[in-house]
């Protein structure tokens, strides 16, 4: 429990409220996921405008529950929010989209959901 990602911040900001803390959960779960494809997509097509809106949609979720990867996701942001044509984002995302999978298992497990 909690190894890809923390619930401190979660738990405070639900007052530890269970239930409330289960349903930010559950929205974890329903849109960070669905982010992070359209995220690798936009990267593979090299569509920058998306790249920037999906990692931008991402920052708060993947901050509130402490997946680790902020920096990263930002950077991934950056790449498509200043159409940064020279670098090569791939490894970054990948530490992104396996940070969200690992967390997405975990929440999955942890919440029965």
């Amino acid at each position: 429990m909690e190894q890809h990602y923390k619930l401190y911040r979660v738990k405070e900001l639900a007052d530890n409220d269970q239930d409330f803390i289960g349903a930010l959960a559950a929205a974890f779960l329903e849109e960070v996921p669905e982010d992070a494809e359209r995220l690798k997509k936009a990267v593979a097509e090299k569509d920058y405008y998306n790249a920037y809106q999906a990692a931008h949609k991402m920052k708060p979720t993947v901050d509130l529950f402490e997946l680790g990867v902020l920096d990263i996701l930002i950077e991934v942001q950056d790449w498509g929010k200043f159409e940064k044509r020279d670098l090569d984002i791939t490894s970054q995302l990948n530490i992104v989209i396996s940070a969200v999978d690992n967390a997405v298992a975990e929440i999955k497990s942890d919440f029965n959901l």
